[in-house]
């Protein structure tokens, strides 16, 4: 069983890299959303010419920091939950609701890759104004979340009944 431990510290590694990748990478869609609007701003008051593909890019950015957020606030557990209600049950009943809500949770982000694959695969050919660039690009980032969220949330349930039963699987060993 040592080397499950092991195992343990290499997934935790591997989501935290996952969730800081979508981090880095909304970061990033923010400062370009940011600095194309400094330019919409000198172009139209300053040079007298505005620059018409800034609002296309600015939804597009939109939808990568609002998804690749959102995966990593499911990572972090950080998304608005009421826990009062599961806490006051105990702690076996607070186990079991909070594996039921990661499963829900893992089960709702399969749904939303599944749906989202085929917009993906349903924008390709249309254009989006101004950027010349295929629709899917817009809707890529929620098939990326949902893909992110069943991971992140799929683990998470799956290590949480590894940790349930790790302790009796050990005793078993001995």
């Amino acid at each position: 069983m040592a080397n499950s431990g092991s195992v343990r510290v290499g997934i935790d590694w591997t989501m935290t890299a996952l969730s800081n990748v979508c981090i880095a990478l909304a970061s990033l869609a923010l400062i370009v959303l940011i600095s194309t609007f400094g330019w919409l701003v000198f172009g139209r008051y300053v040079l007298n010419v505005t620059p018409t593909w800034v609002e296309q890019l600015a939804l597009l950015l939109i939808c990568y920091i609002t998804f690749l957020g959102a995966a990593a606030g499911v990572f972090e557990d950080s998304h608005l939950g009421v826990t009062f209600i599961r806490e006051a049950f105990g702690d076996r009943v607070e186990a079991t609701l909070v594996l039921l809500g990661d499963v829900v949770l893992a089960g709702f982000g399969l749904v939303m890759l599944l749906a989202s694959i085929e917009l993906v695969q349903f924008g390709w050919s249309t254009k989006l104004p101004m950027l010349n660039i295929p629709e899917s690009y817009r809707t890529l980032p929620s098939a990326i979340c949902g893909g992110l969220i069943f991971l992140f949330a799929g683990m998470r349930a799956g290590l949480r009944v590894y940790d349930h039963f790790a302790p009796a699987m050990a005793k078993g060993h001995n």
